[in-house]
Formats: structure tokens, sequence, C-alpha cells
């Protein structure tokens, strides 16, 4: 058995990469990629670059973990200090999984730039840090003629992915996102910019949160210093969840922007903030058309979500 998954493996890492770093892993870790006419650069001092690659370090993963990745003419950079760049990946770090991760993404003509010092770029991918999941996580993105970029200094740019930062998930966590046209972009200083994405951080979560976004033609930006935009995404920040959580959001046509210092911009999504939540939370929002703009100093827009702080 273990000569079969040699074997896979090293092939999968020539076309796409399969990356296993002090883990121990029981079950099935699939990866097909197709990358064509890219490049994948991570330069500077402790750069990581990824395109269309399973990644996991110090995990221990029980179940499946699956990325069917299709990257086409697509540049993957990182660039300074500490930075990392993933395109259309799945990306376990410092984990303890038991289920199925499922990531099925299709990245087309897009460019993923992280640079600056300690900046993140994710595009249609699933970002888990520090955390451990029992349960199913499943991402199945589809981006195309999108640009994904991170610039400055701690800056994170994230389009149609879920990232979890040091938490505890138990249950189902669900994204179908589907990113068309789109230019998802955070640049200053500790920006964040989330497109049709799930983001949970340093949480405690059990039960399902299901976020089913559709961003098509639309922009996303947080600029300049401490900004964060969001776009039919679903955020948690230091909260302790149980229950059920659903955003079926549906952009089109839209820019979602937080400019200046502090701001923070959001467009048919739910954000929880330093809470405890017990029970049902639902937002079906349907955004059309429309801009969601927080500019100047401290401003917070929202338009159909729910904020608890």
């Amino acid at each position: 058995m273990k000569k079969v998954i040699s074997i896979a493996v090293g092939i999968l890492l020539m076309s796409g990469g399969v990356a296993f770093g002090q883990s121990n892993v029981k079950g099935v870790v699939v990866n097909k990629s197709t990358v064509k006419g890219s490049a994948n650069v991570a330069a500077g001092i402790g750069n990581k670059a990824q395109m269309g690659t399973i990644g996991i370090e110090k995990s221990t993963v029980k179940g499946v973990v699956v990325n069917k990745s299709d990257v086409k003419g697509s540049a993957n950079v990182a660039v300074g200090i500490g930075n990392e760049a993933n395109m259309g990946s799945i990306d376990i770090s410092k984990s303890n999984v038991k289920g199925v991760v499922v990531n099925k993404s299709t990245v087309k003509g897009s460019a993923n730039v992280a640079a600056g010092i300690g900046n993140t770029a994710n595009m249609g991918s699933i970002d888990i840090g520090k955390s451990r999941v029992k349960g199913v996580v499943v991402n199945k993105s589809d981006v195309k003629g999108s640009a994904n970029v991170a610039a400055g200094i701690g800056n994170t740019a994230n389009m149609g992915s879920i990232q979890m930062d040091k938490s505890n998930v138990k249950g189902v966590i669900v994204n179908k996102s589907t990113v068309k046209g789109s230019a998802n972009v955070a640049a200053g200083i500790g920006n964040t910019a989330n497109m049709g994405s799930i983001d949970i951080n340093k949480s405690t979560v059990k039960g399902v949160v299901v976020n089913k976004s559709d961003v098509k033609g639309s922009a996303n930006v947080a600029a300049g210093i401490g900004n964060t935009a969001n776009m039919g995404s679903i955020q948690m920040d230091k909260s302790n969840v149980k229950g059920v959580i659903v955003n079926k959001s549906t952009v089109k046509g839209s820019a979602n922007v937080a400019a200046g210092i502090g701001n923070t911009a959001n467009m048919g999504s739910i954000d929880i903030n330093k809470s405890r939540v017990k029970g049902v939370i639902v937002n079906k929002s349907d955004v059309k058309g429309s801009a969601n703009v927080a500019a100047g100093i401290g401003n917070e827009a929202s338009m159909g979500s729910i904020v608890i702080k």
C-alpha cells in the first residue's frame, strides 16, 4: 500500500503537486490537476506558492482529501518575506482532520499574487491552519478570468474559498462558489478581502455552516490600513457557535469596496465578531447590480447582511 501511494504522489508532484510534511494520512488523497501555460514563483525569504496543489503539513488526516483543479494560462506568485499564494488548492497546516475535505476548483486565465511581507492570497482554495476538523468541508469553486492579489504588509485576499484559522470545527462546512470575471484585491497594511467565501478565525463551531455564493463580474477590494471587504460571505471572528449558520447569497455585477483606514464593507454576508451564538442564523440574500462601499476613516457598510458583534 505504501509503494502505491509513493508512486501516485510522485506523478502528482510533476503535474500540480501533492506535498506531505510530518503527516499521518490514512485514507485517500487525490489531486488531478492540469496546469497549462502557467508560472508558479516563490521568491524572497520563506515564501510559499502553490498552484492547483494539496499541501498537508504536520497534520493527521483520516478520510478522503480530494482536489481536482484545472489551472490554465495562470500565474501564481509569492514575493517578499513569508508570503503565501494559493490557487485552486487545499492547504492544511498543523491540523487534525477526520472526514472528507473536497475542493473541485477550475481556474482559467487567472493571476494569484501575494507580495510584500506576510501576505496571503487564496483563489478557489480551502485553507485550514492549526485546526481540528471532524466532518465534511466542501468547496466547489469555479474561478474564470480572475485576479486575486494581496499586496502590502500582512494582507489577505480570498476568492471563493474557505479559510479556518485556529479553529475547532465539528460538522459540515459547505461553500459552493462560482466566481467569474472578478478581481479580489487586498492592498495596504493588514487588509482583508473576501469574495463568496467562508472565513472562520479563532472559533469553535459545532453544527453546519453553509455558504452557496454565486459571484459574477464583480470586484472585491480592501485598500488602505486595516480595511475589510466581504462579498456574499460568512465571517466568524473569535466566536463560539453551536447550531446552523446559513448564507445563500447570489451577487451579480457588483462591486464591494472598503477604502481608507479601518473600514468594513459587507454585501449579502453574515458577520459574527467576538460572539457566542447558540441556535440558527439564516441569511438568504440576492444582490444584483449593486455597489457596497465604505470609504474614509472607520466606516462600515452592510447590505442584506447579518452583523453580530
